[in-house]
């Protein structure tokens, strides 16, 4: 229906389907799991927001201590996920990178196991079943009993996690003899008011510094320098892909014409998805006869203080011409 009837085969992989609600718990389900076989009893972490419910739940399953570093104006649900597992939640008076700091100082101060983003070697093997799963539900999907990737993959990009598993995933098939050489061409997508990823893309750099005075409603694109960055932009350039931005105003244009539209439900960075896809298929960029995948990375739930309801009639049972009202407002 409507913009979505432009494209030939739109698919979207939906990760708020996940215990905690987004594409987090593939990294520590794997990551605390390890760290506990080798004996860990504590683990920290920064987080934007969801990692620090996946960590928290997958900890408390695991018999371990959590504490998490957040920025204080993390949404209110990451925090109270958190609060209710078990966690330490620490509010911090400043970005994901401010976390981090005070996180790998606390680790070397009390021996904690730090698990920061590619700190350590298993959320990343965790998020590789992105990959895997995403080749064996596209088989499915074309009845074949091969494998299969898509054209074209779309991905709300914060610290880059995601992107780096599944295009590990992506080697590995190829080295099993289960794929061929041709990859997806990775589209990153990074909100306007934080976007080193595109920033670098552009600049042609092998890097990306430190972007200045980054903000954005959506908690998981709020990485303003992240630890993957030559990995993120060097799959992009592999891939012959790009990367683009979208305004907080159009990735919640984006949140609400897939609800209306397609029923669905996704988090900002989903609306952020569907926003950079749209630009590129009218762009021609993206062709009718390809397969686009994108990635909606967490639950809207995560995300109510942003939703405004603004239609609703207030009826009163009691008066006889209540039901007049929705002459109006369903002609």
């Amino acid at each position: 229906r409507g913009p979505f009837s432009d494209f030939g085969d739109l698919l979207v992989k939906d990760e708020s389907f996940n215990p905690t609600q987004s594409f987090k718990a593939r990294g520590m389900s794997a990551a605390i799991t390890r760290a506990a076989a080798l004996g860990v009893t504590t683990v920290a972490l920064p987080s934007a927001g969801n990692a620090a419910g996946a960590a928290t739940a997958y900890a408390a399953r695991a018999g371990m201590k959590c504490i998490i570093f957040v920025p204080e104006d993390t949404p209110p649900a990451n925090i109270l996920e958190s609060a209710c597992g078990g966690a330490q939640v620490c509010l911090v008076n400043g970005l994901i990178s401010d976390c981090g700091r005070l996180c790998r100082a606390a680790c070397d101060r009390f021996g904690w196991f730090d698990l920061s983003t590619l700190k350590e070697p298993f959320r990343i093997e965790g998020k590789k079943t992105m990959g895997y799963e995403l080749a064996f539900d596209l088989a499915d999907h074309r009845c074949s009993s091969a494998l299969q990737l898509p054209d074209v993959i779309l991905y709300p990009t914060g610290g880059g996690t995601g992107l780096i598993g599944m295009w590990k995933a992506f080697d590995e098939m190829e080295t099993l003899g289960w794929i061929g050489p041709k990859r997806p061409r990775m589209v990153v997508v990074q909100a306007e008011g934080c976007a080193p990823i595109v920033k670098a893309f552009y600049e042609g750099a092998t890097s990306a510094p430190m972007f200045p005075n980054a903000h954005t409603i959506a908690a998981g694109l709020r990485v303003p320098a992240a630890v993957g960055d030559f990995i993120m932009l060097d799959i992009l350039r592999k891939s012959h892909g790009t990367a683009m931005t979208v305004t907080d105003a159009e990735l919640m244009q984006g949140v609400e014409e897939l609800a209306r539209h397609q029923g669905f439900h996704c988090a900002p960075e989903g609306g952020a998805i569907w926003i950079a896809a749209r630009r590129l298929k009218d762009s021609g960029w993206i062709r009718r006869d390809e397969t686009v995948v994108l990635f909606n990375t967490g639950a809207a739930v995560k995300y109510n203080h942003l939703l405004k309801c603004e239609n609703a009639l207030k009826l009163d049972h009691h008066d006889p011409k209540a039901l007049d009202a929705l002459e109006h407002a369903c002609p």
